[in-house]
């Protein structure tokens, strides 16, 4: 499980997170939703190590890493999905794929085929450059990229931002078999109400850096989580 205790965030005066408290559980899909510039991104890039956190705790299995640097967070199995995608323009699809080895034994560093089998169109697409894809499929590739690291926990920052509505399903019937699998904690944000509702157990709404909505899917007043999305 991840358990992010009363985490306060600032970029230099600015307080960007204000006391968060947020639980990630494993074969289960967190959803964190809200409008833009609410702290969201800001939230993921404290449980991944991207930016120090004021104060609190981030606990990943257990073990308080809270001080710990980002790379030394991936070699525990946390995986990033950045907003934005993040491939890498010039190289190839492969060795976009083959970035994933880093935090890897050198026995393990193989392409799973797993990976083809959740995105086929990747595999057509092996020699061609990052940034000769489209917006949809770099973001499988973002995907699939942080799945090649073998993460216990995957971090997804608007995976459906952008994106084709033929390739936002896809996204989340992928979302959906790594739930089933029950081999990973799912952190999702997102801004779309009916495609978080679809894939989460859990669900906060973030508000100015708070999160002032809060609890099982089915308990939460559908309602009141339009009314605070809207802008």
């Amino acid at each position: 499980m991840l358990e992010v205790a009363n985490v306060d965030l600032h970029y230099g005066a600015a307080i960007a997170l204000r006391q968060v408290s947020i639980t990630a559980e494993t074969g289960a899909v967190t959803c964190l939703l809200g409008r833009n510039g609410v702290g969201k991104t800001s939230l993921l890039r404290a449980v991944v190590g991207a930016h120090p956190i004021t104060r609190g705790t981030i606990r990943w299995e257990g073990h308080d890493i809270t001080r710990l640097p980002m790379y030394e967070r991936a070699r525990r199995g946390i995986a990033w999905v950045p907003q934005g995608r993040d491939v890498f323009p010039l190289l190839t699809v492969r060795e976009n794929l083959e970035t994933g080895f880093a935090v890897l034994p050198r026995g393990q560093r193989k392409l799973p085929e797993e990976i083809f089998d959740l995105f086929p169109v990747l595999k057509t697409m092996l020699r061609r450059r990052g940034g000769d894809l489209s917006g949809g499929q770099q973001q499988q590739l973002a995907i699939a990229r942080a799945l090649v690291m073998k993460p216990r926990l995957i971090v997804l920052d608007e995976p459906t931002e952008g994106i084709q509505p033929s390739i936002i399903k896809d996204i989340g019937r992928v979302i959906a078999l790594l739930r089933a699998s029950g081999r990973m904690a799912i952190l999702l944000v997102e801004q779309y109400f009916d495609f978080a509702q679809e894939l989460a157990q859990t669900i906060a709404v973030m508000d100015r850096g708070d999160i002032v909505l809060s609890g099982r899917r089915e308990d939460l007043d559908e309602a009141e989580v339009r009314r605070r999305l809207s802008v």
